[in-house]
């Protein structure tokens, strides 16, 4: 946090409760994936990242904690590409699957007790990863939308997982990465009466949903939604966020969620990233400005940009612009 509230008296607060108070800004962790790939892991895999579920449990643990070691509040679970469905194709049975998605909060939670025996200061949380239903069929969809499914039809997709990771308790699930406004729609529909916060996060591109609904459209979605206690975007390009920013606040009065890939581009022709990064501390501390109160970063931002985020964060808007070490791990 960038505030006071790692405090004795702070540690036991909810993630909910520190955005209610308006007081400071929680620090979101960076992409998964690339520290995982950093530790050596092969994700050529349809199931990704969720694929360590199964065989290298501990891996993922260590990628958490590296996150919590650099500064984060905020881990993001492995569950992003983990469904019932990707198991199934695999051999996995229902019930084991189930197994898998509980363990992705234990071992972020695993993580959180080890970076607090470092002396790594709370408080930490946990936010369970529910990507949207194009990461299940891992054939790029997830970043255009419009699947030809109904909102029901999304929603009966979701609610399964979304009822498992919220037994497992974590401090709030990440509807993350969503591209349009339909599955949206089945993802508030699908945490109401769950029992645990949620934020909603799209993936945009020129001010719109990757489906090319507008931002006023989107971010309405969860206007009224008592479950959903924060909004914004994330896997975006860093220059995308600021317009997002204000459209977030002024549509939804809700506090904001933000974080973006490193800049650079994936060439699916190569596999492999492209161009340079664009994400440093002085946009971080401008999208702090304009409203948002979760900051993080996702594909390509390492330890050492969000390393950069917290230093950023805790300098304060008057001093901060240029006051932190930038850059992205690569």
């Amino acid at each position: 946090m960038t505030s006071d509230s790692s405090s004795g008296a702070a540690a036991a607060r909810s993630l909910v409760d520190v955005l209610a108070s308006g007081v400071g800004t929680v620090v979101l962790d960076g992409g998964l994936s690339n520290q995982l790939r950093a530790g050596g892991h092969d994700l050529s895999d349809e199931l990704w990242s969720a694929r360590l579920l199964m065989e290298r449990p501990e891996a993922i643990t260590e990628a958490h904690l590296a996150y919590f070691e650099a500064g984060a509040d905020v881990a993001i679970t492995s569950s992003y590409q983990a469904t019932f469905e990707g198991f199934a194709r695999r051999g996995v049975s229902r019930e084991r699957a189930g197994e898998l998605l509980a363990l992705s909060v234990g071992l972020a939670r695993e993580a959180a007790r080890r970076a607090g025996s470092k002396g790594v200061r709370g408080p930490l949380w946990v936010a369970a990863s529910v990507g949207p239903y194009g990461a299940m069929l891992a054939d790029g969809s997830e970043y255009r939308g419009r699947y030809g499914l109904s909102v029901g039809e999304l929603e009966r997709f979701h609610r399964p997982r979304v009822e498992v990771l919220a037994e497992a308790r974590p401090d709030v699930l990440a509807l993350e990465t969503v591209p349009d406004v339909d599955e949206a729609r089945a993802l508030v529909r699908a945490v109401r009466g769950i029992g645990v916060p949620s934020w909603l996060s799209y993936s945009v591109a020129g001010g719109r949903t990757r489906a090319g609904q507008s931002l006023e459209e989107a971010f309405a979605v969860a206007a009224d939604a008592d479950e959903v206690i924060a909004v914004g975007v994330n896997c975006c390009a860093p220059e995308d966020v600021d317009s997002a920013v204000a459209t977030a606040v002024r549509v939804t009065g809700k506090p904001v969620v933000v974080y973006p890939n490193s800049g650079e581009t994936w060439d699916a022709g190569v596999r492999g990233w492209s161009g340079r990064s664009t994400f440093s501390p002085e946009r971080v501390v401008g999208w702090e400005r304009a409203g948002a109160r979760l900051i993080g970063g996702c594909c390509r931002v390492g330890p050492g940009a969000v390393s950069g985020i917290a230093q950023a964060l805790r300098a304060g808007p008057a001093s901060g612009q240029g006051s932190a070490p930038g850059g992205v791990d690569l």
